[in-house]
């Protein structure tokens, strides 16, 4: 009897998945692009056309920071922050995805083996665990006693 336990990764996989790139890196030029218009409406003194807010919302999210001055109201620091948090979460989650395809390119090899290996065990112990039964059964039926014959049984009393 196969444990299911025993041919599968237990517990789920929290590294982050490739599918998940292409959405962050989208994220992130929207936000690029909403944030150069919000930056162009807040700071006006700081950012003075819609391309220089491009130009300052790329250089926060790159994690290069201010060019030119840093943003006089709050309203405007709030705004680089996000862009910050979101930047080096972008750049995580790149540099993760990227990582893990050089991790699983590696370890695919040695999880195709471990595979095998545990199901050829679990052959094996399923095969000694027939050979075990069948042996129980011919010592089962060694060493169960014989009726004494009927006329034997009278002799003794």
């Amino acid at each position: 009897m196969t444990s299911p336990t025993m041919t599968k990764r237990a517990g789920p996989r929290l590294l982050p998945r490739r599918s998940w790139v292409l959405p962050a890196v989208l994220a992130g030029v929207v936000s690029v692009a909403c944030a150069a218009g919000a930056a162009t409406a807040l700071e006006t003194d700081t950012v003075t056309s819609f391309w220089r807010g491009i130009w300052w919302s790329i250089s926060l999210i790159t994690t290069v920071g201010f060019i030119g001055s840093p943003p006089k109201s709050a309203a405007g620091a709030v705004l680089s922050v996000a862009l910050m948090v979101l930047g080096f979460l972008l750049l995580a989650m790149v540099s993760a995805a990227l990582a893990s395809l050089f991790v699983e390119q590696e370890e695919k090899p040695r999880d195709e083996r471990s595979e095998e290996l545990a199901e050829a065990a679990l052959e094996t112990l399923e095969r000694l665990e027939a050979r075990l039964v069948a042996i129980e059964g011919v010592l089962a039926e060694r060493s169960t006693p014989a009726a004494p014959p009927e006329g034997r049984a009278d002799a003794s009393r």
